[in-house]
């Protein structure tokens, strides 16, 4: 229930071998069903709340015809005695990692049900394959990071240093120093207006080096996925741009995702090319919703475009959805965004209403006067006809207000304990005496 595609693997494995344990011991075992081949609704609430909350199984009915998943795959490879050959394979699903316990774990688990092995061959305990994440520096390969460790899937984060996609050699040597199974690039060159006067070296960083990258994963057979922009639209469309849309792009750093776009598809086949667009999320402090939020609680004033329709989206749902899809080895383009579309205004003052916060000092304003260098689109909401895989945005902005109301609570517990602290180290008998009185009322 609400696991990750990987999860769902590893359970079925260690339910797999499980049942042919128990028919070599002498148990009538027909068959393994797989739950839920489908997928299934509000399980991860029980369905006692009705959210729309989604979680496929080896079919996923969000896509016009139920896509197969890595699940499906799987279940072909063990019904038919094939080879298991899944990198994802070899790390321990959530129900046997530590964090699962609120206590300590009261006996030892069988080493029967920890050592999954498949057609005599060992993974769980060998070294896994990791995912290289490209963008060390950047908001986006931070969160790819955070959540990898917390699905355990393997990875490495890299700088430049590391690895420089426009360079070759630095490419060639990283992937055979670290052997990946996937890599996830999230670097390039990100400043719209700049581009517009440092054409070549938004060309290099995120059209040259991608498609030196995915050509050096296709020789390797090696997933890729790599990220593009709203941007490559023009904003003439009336409703939601698709992948099958016309791109058209208004600025240099549009035309460079969508160049990059191009070369990737035509060097790697079977890589995923993601376009995406406004980001917010609970582990970056200058992204638009945090500093809108930040800005109207201390009652200054938060200008923001009222003309520039957009799709936002929450970087958690956005890391979760591509780690699945690398996992099933999709490829080709894939719109993935929150369901809504609104301007920036209406989204500062969207998260503003579910924050609780006084929106009196928004000031909207047309994009005519930010002085913008690069041409924006009037309109590049982003919707998708493989699949919508990201819930609602309101769903994601009440998640995200809950995570950020729960961390100002907790900064200001920590602050409030340093304080006292202080104050008691520093001889003051008052606080001291207030501190052991607050502590022993419980307060």
């Amino acid at each position: 229930i609400d696991a990750n595609r990987e999860d769902q693997m590893r359970w079925l494995l260690e339910i797999w071998e499980a049942a042919q344990q128990s028919r070599d011991n002498g148990v009538d075992v027909r068959a393994v069903t797989v739950w839920a081949l489908l997928g299934s609704f509000d399980w991860n609430s029980l369905v006692t709340v009705e959210r729309g909350y989604y979680e496929p199984g080896p079919l996923d009915v969000r896509s016009p015809l139920p896509r197969p998943t890595a699940l499906a795959r799987m279940m072909r490879e063990l019904s038919s005695g094939a080879p298991l050959s899944h990198p994802v394979l070899r790390a321990q699903g959530w129900w046997r990692r530590p964090g699962r316990f609120l206590c300590q774990q009261p006996v030892a688990t069988p080493d029967a049900l920890t050592s999954i092995a498949a057609d005599g061959h060992r993974l769980v305990g060998t070294a896994a394959a990791p995912i290289l994440i490209l963008g060390a520096t950047g908001t986006l390969g931070r969160a790819f990071a955070r959540i990898c460790d917390k699905r355990n899937l393997a990875y490495k984060l890299l700088s430049r240093q590391d690895m420089d996609i426009a360079d070759a050699d630095s490419v060639e040597r990283a992937l055979a120093k670290y052997k990946p199974w996937a890599v996830v690039n999230t670097c390039g060159y990100v400043r719209v207006d700049d581009a517009e006067h440092e054409m070549e070296r938004c060309q290099r960083e995120n059209t040259h080096g991608a498609a030196i990258l995915a050509a050096a994963c296709a020789r390797h057979d090696i997933h890729l996925t790599t990220f593009s922009s709203d941007l490559v639209f023009d904003g003439r469309n009336e409703r939601p741009y698709v992948e099958s849309d016309t791109p058209n792009p208004l600025n240099v750093y549009g035309r460079s995702k969508l160049d990059a776009e191009r070369a990737v598809l035509e060097n790697h086949p079977g890589a995923l090319v993601v376009r995406t667009s406004a980001f917010f999320g609970p582990w970056d402090q200058h992204n638009f919703v945090t500093l809108a939020l930040d800005a109207l609680e201390r009652g200054d004033a938060f200008v923001a475009a009222s003309d520039l329709t957009i799709s936002p989206t929450y970087v958690p749902d956005l890391v979760h959805a591509c780690l699945d899809l690398a996992v099933d080895r999709e490829a080709g383009i894939w719109h993935l965004a929150n369901q809504g579309a609104l301007t920036w205004a209406e989204l500062a003052r969207r998260a503003a209403e579910l924050a609780g916060v006084d929106a009196a000092t928004l000031e909207a304003k047309p994009a005519a006067e930010f002085g913008f260098t690069a041409a924006r689109p009037a309109y590049s909401s982003l919707h998708s006809e493989r699949g919508a895989l990201l819930p609602a945005l309101d769903d994601a902005l009440r998640r995200y207000v809950e995570l950020r109301t729960a961390d100002k609570a907790e900064r200001c517990a920590l602050q409030a304990e340093a304080e006292s602290r202080q104050q008691v180290a520093g001889g003051d008998t008052q606080a001291e005496a207030d501190t052991i009185a607050a502590a022993q009322s419980g307060t």
